[in-house]
């Protein structure tokens, strides 16, 4: 962690832009924004990348760093990450590569295969509208229920979970709606959990959540209700389990190259095991978001968090 006070820096607070989770970035960057000015920096504007004039205003802004709070496609996915460094900007959380490789969930899926963590079967389909002997062979091989996915979306956006052969046609349709290739995957039956990773080469795992939703999976609803609702801090789980679901969140973050932060969702199974989901190099940073969550869990209120970000966007201001 630098030693150097980085209040003096000119912050710009990305948020907003062009994905279905347009509306909640607005309310992440809102919150960054007002957490930067409490921890003390002198300057801080809210831009949205969305809008007419945002090149021009991010050129001439002479700002020191940017802090992302985007999430979903041209926010997550390393678009914006690209533009950063075309314009000499450092910024928050992973660049270019490791975004656009936590997003796309299948290629991320052999990342963490290959790292020894474990992960759902599952099949990837680029066709929409499979036949029906294509439907019959995947629940005949990963059984029901299923999730139906899209590769490269987020918060919960385009997902189903199927219990019946029926819908698995509708759900493939609907996944493809919000992403060019769809990912049909085994449902992993358990306790979720997620385990958010803060630091570059130090990354250390903050205490895990166990979500409790009510619901069918963690959706979109339910993500954005407030957290003492669904968060059990920290998760009801073995010392074991508990350690091993850190070591391979922390493997996560490692394999696909994340820097600032990241949150790792898993299942764990009732053998003890934690199964992979996705990684998420933007968490929320809305008062119900999980990883503010577990930060004050460990002493870490969200203004100081929030300067930790740019302390660590500045200590690695070289593109991976």
């Amino acid at each position: 962690m630098p030693n150097q006070d980085v209040t003096a820096s000119k912050v710009v607070v990305l948020a907003g832009g062009w994905s279905d989770e347009r509306e909640v970035s607005k309310v992440s960057g809102s919150e960054v924004a007002k957490a930067l000015e409490e921890a003390g920096f002198n300057r801080v504007d809210l831009l949205d990348p969305a809008s007419d004039d945002f090149l021009s205003r991010l050129v001439s802004g002479d700002y020191d760093v940017a802090f992302i709070a985007m999430h979903g496609r041209m926010g997550e996915d390393g678009s914006v990450q690209g533009l950063l460094d075309v314009v000499g900007i450092p910024y928050t959380f992973s660049h270019v590569f490791a975004s656009s490789l936590a997003m796309a969930k299948d290629m991320a899926k052999l990342v963490f295969h290959k790292a020894g963590i474990p992960v759902p079967r599952g099949v990837q389909l680029t066709d929409a509208h499979p036949d029906e002997g294509e439907l019959d062979k995947l629940v005949e091989e990963l059984g029901l229920p299923l999730f139906v996915k899209p590769v490269g979306n987020g918060s919960s956006f385009g997902i189903s979970r199927v219990t019946t052969r029926e819908e698995l046609a509708p759900a493939i349709v609907m996944a493809a709606s919000n992403g060019d290739r769809v990912l049909v995957e085994e449902a992993i039956e358990g306790t979720e959990i997620t385990v958010p990773v803060v630091g570059n080469d130090d990354a250390e795992a903050l205490p895990i959540i166990e979500v409790v939703t009510g619901a069918d999976f963690y959706d979109v609803k339910v993500k954005y209700e407030p957290s003492d609702l669904h968060h059990v801090i920290p998760a009801r789980l073995s010392s074991a389990t508990y350690a091993l679901a850190q070591e391979y969140a922390i493997r996560a973050h490692r394999s696909l190259g994340c820097v600032g932060c990241s949150r790792s969702d898993f299942i764990v199974r009732a053998d003890g095991v934690p199964v992979i989901l996705e990684t998420n190099t933007i968490p929320g940073m809305t008062p119900a978001s999980l990883l503010p969550d577990a930060a004050r869990h460990a002493g870490i209120e969200f203004p100081e968090l929030c300067k930790r970000f740019v302390e660590l966007a500045l200590e690695c201001e070289s593109p991976s």
